[in-house]
C-alpha cells in the first residue's frame, strides 16, 4: 500500500491535539533528513514518522484490550507505563484500519517508544527523529542533535541513555527493550 505524506498526515490529524500534530510534522521532516543523511529508505521514514503517534490519545482501556487480545503484542507492556503502548498498538491499529502492510514501517512505528535490540536503520531514524525534532527542549537533546549530524548509532545510544537515566531519576520502570537497544548500540 502506497500512502503519501499528505495522506498520512491528514489521516492522523483528527486523532492528535494541535501541538502533537505539529510535533508529528516536525518528526516527519526530521526523519526525512536523517534517512537522507544515513542512507535509510526516505519514503518509508516519511510514512512511519507521519503515522508514528496515531494512537497517542487512544483510550487507555482500548489499548489495554489490544495488548491483551493481539498475540503479536508482548503482554509485559501492561506492566510498564501506558505512554509506551501507543507505538506497538498504533502500528497494529494502522495495519487494520488503513491496510498498512509494510513490515518495515510497521516495525518503526511499533518500537519508536521503546527502541529494541538490533534496530534497523529505519527504526533508528524514526526513533531518533522523534527524540530530536526541533520542538523538543529538554536536558541532553542538544548534544544528541549534534551527534546526529554524523553518527546515527551514537545519537541513538545517547538518546536511550538519557531516557533510561531520566526514568531512573523519576523512580519509574524502564521497559526491557530500551535496555536491550542501549546495550546493543554501545
Amino acid at each position: 500500500m502506497e500512502i503519501t505524506r499528505e495522506q498520512a498526515l491528514e489521516y492522523v490529524r483528527p486523532f492528535l491535539k494541535k501541538e502533537r500534530y505539529e510535533h508529528t510534522v516536525r518528526v516527519t521532516d526530521e526523519a526525512i533528513k536523517l534517512a537522507e543523511r544515513f542512507g535509510a529508505d526516505v519514503k518509508k521514514a516519511e510514512t512511519a514518522a507521519a503515522l508514528h503517534d496515531y494512537a497517542k490519545y487512544k483510550p487507555r482501556d482500548l489499548m489495554r484490550r489490544w495488548i491483551q487480545e493481539d498475540r503479536r503484542l508482548p503482554k509485559d507492556l501492561l506492566d510498564y507505563h501506558h505512554e509506551l503502548w501507543h507505538g506497538p498498538v498504533g502500528a497494529l491499529m494502522l495495519e487494520r484500519e488503513i491496510g498498512l502492510d509494510d513490515g518495515d514501517v510497521i516495525s518503526a512505528i511499533s518500537c519508536h517508544t521503546t527502541g529494541r535490540k538490533h534496530m534497523t536503520k529505519l527504526e533508528k531514524v524514526v526513533f531518533l527523529a522523534d527524540y530530536i525534532e526541533p520542538g523538543r527542549d529538554f536536558p541532553g537533546v542538544h548534544e544528541v542533535r549534534e551527534i546526529a549530524e554524523t553518527n546515527l548509532d551514537k545519537a541513538c545510544s545517547l538518546a536511550l541513555k538519557n531516557t533510561i537515566v531520566f526514568l531512573i531519576r523519576m523512580e519509574r520502570t524502564v521497559y526491557p527493550d530500551t535496555f536491550h537497544a542501549y546495550n546493543d548500540l554501545i
